[in-house]
């Protein structure tokens, strides 16, 4: 055998495809996208047609080889599992639905009991046929090395069968299902979705290709029984051979998955990162780096499991983040800078790391301030949700301050003004009450809540056209235009915002995640002898008095517990809360000087 993995194909129902004409479809869909043929020494096509349904001698069902994982190694099996199989999906990009074909599951539950699919119905419940199947596939392997698996309608049945008796010394890089009849009915009476609740050790990832015109493939796909692997659907149209594995395996994607187990990437994507040049970033992107720098400072201080959640999901994010902002640049004509595109890596490689930004951005208090009240108070991972201790918090929080050129003790600061505000708008409920993460959800209904009227109205007439710009690139949600847009409603007033405050398509949760944060960064502002924003009163004020009237107006006719009267309550109740915070401490705007009738 040559190095690299060989391909065993596990045939369908009928004669077993004794002229391997789908050994001929997919070399000839590999070479179109790029790969070399299936050369002879690379595939193993036993065949067993005869085995279903005759055979000399008593057989006994091969022993299972793979052992499933203990209760303790089960979770980190199936991460590794699931970081190899995301890498996959990304590899082959996100596929688009089909309708559905009416009727499509009886079909197959029908289709499964009648000829031809009588030959699946032996193997499923003949102990005598299953053994003979079994043991003429592992005769025509070898004992070591790797191998992909394929297999074809009554093939998968097999390959789902039989990837936990392989030897010892054969590691599976990777199975593909394709026409799989094991959602249909017909297999609960067979052990083989009990035993498959958790993905085989020694399976690097499993892709089961379906046809929502295949009568045998129509059911669900396989994730709805086993939801740890990867359902992808091909786009076929419906023929009388729709089901035939030859349709399949010249399907661009299936053919792409099997020339990548065999041969490797020929992506040339991360190659284009070379050209980078050291120039400037722009406002948009400082926050992106800041935030996932802060994130592997938190990562450092995480032990075990959660770490492990922690890092995998921050992989998953910078690599999205790094692509979005590389992509941007590419758009506007504008050069890639170094700081960004050293962060690149292939994320269809599961063993590739996402490597931390470098420490040092150097921000003055003002600039910082914003952002790091962000940072503390908002899900920089979404649209993953991780939680972790206030000290870890705290601590990563110290270390970016003092590394960014302002001290360790203003990190600690920084939290301090997000408790504190917390505590002034949650009243007798105690602090901590507010979900992190409600930022991001709330500036995203903000924005949608009044089409970005809120946004613009704070950012000024050159800061909204960059705003814009940066939404339109990343839009309001996800990681860098949750974090972006946040950031802009910390600092935005006038009547815009107001609006889409008291508009009913935000949320009190949203009105209470955004007014806290500003509250903290008028509480920070006090705590270092910064000037305040007299914006952030006025904005109170004005949304104030649009959700009085808004209430007034509704209150005369309405049911006193209508659900609209309720939030309008709750956020008058929030807004005058930090008014009157505000002038406790004597935050409230001094009154503007009167103008004599004299000097007018």
């Amino acid at each position: 055998m040559s190095a690299g993995p060989v391909l065993l194909f596990l045939h369908g129902v009928g004669t077993g495809d004794v002229e391997d004409g789908w050994q001929v479809a997919l070399s000839g869909a590999l070479v179109r996208l790029g790969y070399p043929a299936l050369e002879l020494d690379r595939w193993i096509a036993p065949k067993y047609a005869y085995a279903l349904r005759n055979g000399d001698g008593k057989y006994r069902v091969p022993p299972i080889t793979v052992k499933q994982p203990g209760k303790d190694d089960a979770r980190t099996n199936r991460r590794a599992f699931e970081r190899r199989t995301s890498a996959m999906e990304y590899r082959l990009g996100q596929h688009e639905d089909l309708p559905n074909w009416p009727g499509a599951g009886t079909v197959v539950d029908v289709a499964f009991e009648t000829n031809p699919f009588k030959q699946a119905h032996n193997y499923l419940h003949d102990e005598q046929a299953r053994a003979r199947v079994l043991t003429r596939v592992l005769d025509a392997l070898p004992d070591s090395g790797e191998v992909l698996i394929v297999g074809h309608s009554l093939g998968s049945v097999v390959a789902a069968d039989l990837v936990r008796r392989l030897p010892a010394g054969l590691n599976v890089v990777g199975m593909i299902t394709i026409g799989s009849p094991l959602a249909s009915g017909s297999v609960r009476a067979t052990d083989l979705r009990e035993a498959m609740q958790e993905p085989p050790t020694n399976l690097g990832w499993w892709i089961n290709f379906w046809n929502g015109f295949d009568p045998v493939a129509a059911h669900r796909g396989l994730s709805s029984v086993m939801p740890w692997l990867l359902d992808l659907r091909v786009t076929t149209p419906p023929t009388p051979r729709v089901h035939d594995a030859v349709e399949y395996l010249s399907d661009p994607r299936v053919a792409e998955a099997i020339g990548y187990a065999m041969h490797g990437s020929l992506s040339t994507d991360l190659v284009r990162t070379v050209n980078a040049v050291d120039v400037p970033l722009d406002a948009d992107e400082r926050v992106v780096l800041l935030a996932l720098r802060y994130a592997h400072l938190v990562a450092t201080y995480l032990k075990d499991d959660q770490q492990d959640r922690f890092t995998g999901a921050l992989r998953a994010i910078q690599s999205e983040a790094v692509e979005a902002m590389l992509q941007r640049r590419d758009v506007e004509g504008r050069p890639r800078p170094e700081l960004i595109a050293q962060l690149a890596f292939d994320l269809a490689d599961p063993t590739a790391e996402a490597t931390p930004p470098a420490p040092g951005m150097y921000l003055t208090k003002e600039d910082a301030l914003v952002q790091l009240i962000v940072l503390a108070s908002d899900n920089f991972l979404r649209p993953f949700d991780i939680g972790f201790s206030e000290s870890i918090k705290r601590q990563a929080m110290r270390d970016l301050t003092a590394e960014i050129g302002l001290g360790s003790v203003l990190g600690g600061d920084v939290l301090d003004a997000v408790d504190r505000a917390e505590k002034v708008l949650a009243g007798s409920k105690g602090p901590n009450w507010i979900r992190i993460g409600a930022m991001g959800a709330g500036a995203v209904a903000l924005v949608v809540a009044t089409g970005g009227i809120a946004l613009a109205a704070g950012a000024g007439l050159a800061g909204a056209a960059a705003l814009t710009s940066a939404l339109a690139a990343f839009g309001p949600g996800g990681m860098i235009g949750g974090l972006i847009t946040a950031g802009t409603l910390v600092t935005a007033g006038g009547g815009g915002i107001a609006f889409g405050l008291a508009s009913s398509g935000t949320s009190s949760e949203a009105v209470e995640s955004i007014v806290m944060r500003q509250l903290a960064a008028v509480i920070l502002r006090q705590k270092l002898d910064l000037e305040q924003d007299p914006a952030v009163w006025h904005l109170l004020v004005e949304t104030e008095r649009q959700v009085r009237r808004a209430h007034e107006r509704l209150d005369e006719y309405s049911d006193p517990k209508s659900p609209v009267l309720v939030e309008l309550r709750k956020k008058i109740q929030l807004v005058e809360r930090a008014l009157e915070f505000m002038r406790e401490e004597g935050l409230e705007p001094a009154a503007e000087p009167q103008t004599s009738s004299a000097a007018r």
